[in-house]
């Protein structure tokens, strides 16, 4: 039963709540990045903080990623808490030195004297029609990078609150947000108390095979047990939601109930998140499973153009095809 601090809320709305909470909760977090002010950013996720919280809050910035990562963690050495947006994916890699020789290891260089508060808020993935260079799933990369915690949430509670959760550590969190389910609607209670934010969730049961996703292949994993369950089969799905560092004990949990492991994410399959769950799962879970972990992804190349990435994409059909693979073992 919905309590009276619930609201049905898109996701896109429920990270615009949350970045208000945060303005509104402490002095010290400021939001920065192209367009988030006036505009309210491309997705409207800033709409309406900059006139609520002022110019000195909510700041439009120039076209350049390496220097809002560059001063965002200038403010942040000087005691603030800096919630900076790349407007796209594929934007970031201009502040990827920024991010990975600076941003990662200025707590370890300081023997962890000097705390980096910065979050970075990274839209990814396809789905939206987008042109190249906007439809990237770039985590990989900075899941591989110590020093990074890296997240993504696949729903609107989640949104709300593991984006308070991002701001308030300590320690630099990568932030990407789902672009694709922006306005995909959940219950979010804005006065629970939310789980810890590198904990993976058991978001439906199963008993037959163990599905694994986060971000915006949750959904797909979810509407993937519900087709296999006209079929008599039954699919657990895990919702990862923190993809560095990772909830392997929940994965094993899971995996050592139902003997057999799909992963996915829209990321190539590649050198990709799925192959270090398959890796860490095969050495924990040896001798419970029945069929070898299988991985389903984005394939080893650019993204397509829009109107071929429903190809590139993974599908329901994708996922039911890689559950039978498992199934026949």
């Amino acid at each position: 039963m919905a309590t009276t601090t619930t609201r049905t809320l898109p996701l896109a709305k429920a990270l615009n709540e949350s970045l208000r909470k945060a303005l509104d909760t402490d002095p010290k977090v400021l939001i920065m990045g192209e367009d988030v002010g006036k505009l309210g950013g491309v997705f409207r996720i800033t709409d309406g903080l900059q006139k609520d919280f002022g110019e000195g809050r909510v700041i439009d910035t120039p076209l350049a990623e390496s220097g809002i990562i560059g001063t965002a963690i200038g403010l942040a050495l000087r005691g603030y808490r800096p919630v900076a947006e790349i407007q796209f994916d594929g934007f970031v890699f201009p502040a990827y030195d920024q991010i990975v020789t600076q941003l990662a290891k200025m707590h370890a260089r300081a023997l962890g004297k000097v705390k980096l508060p910065v979050v970075v808020r990274i839209p990814y993935g396809g789905g939206i029609g987008a042109v190249e260079h906007h439809s990237e799933s770039p985590e990989a990369l900075f899941a591989h990078v110590a020093g990074l915690k890296v997240v993504s949430p696949s729903n609107a509670s989640d949104a709300y609150w593991m984006l308070q959760q991002a701001i308030a550590s300590d320690d630099p969190v990568i932030f990407f947000e789902p672009k694709r389910r922006y306005w995909d609607k959940g219950e979010v209670d804005t006065e629970a108390i939310p789980g810890p934010l590198h904990q993976a969730a058991v978001a439906r049961e199963g008993t037959d095979l163990t599905l694994v996703a986060y971000g915006p292949m949750v959904k797909t994993c979810l509407e993937a047990a519900a087709a296999a369950e006209e079929e008599g089969r039954s699919l657990e799905v895990v919702d990862l939601r923190s993809i560095s560092p990772i909830d392997f004990d929940t994965v094993q949990a899971s995996v050592e109930k139902t003997g057999r492991l799909v992963v996915v994410h829209e990321a190539p399959v590649f050198f990709g998140s799925g192959a270090e769950l398959a890796a860490r799962i095969t050495e924990r879970c040896f001798y419970h499973l029945e069929a070898p972990v299988l991985r389903v992804g984005g394939f080893h190349a650019p993204y397509p153009p829009a109107r071929l990435e429903e190809e590139y994409l993974p599908n329901l059909d994708r996922v039911l095809e890689a559950v039978d693979r498992a199934l026949a073992y």
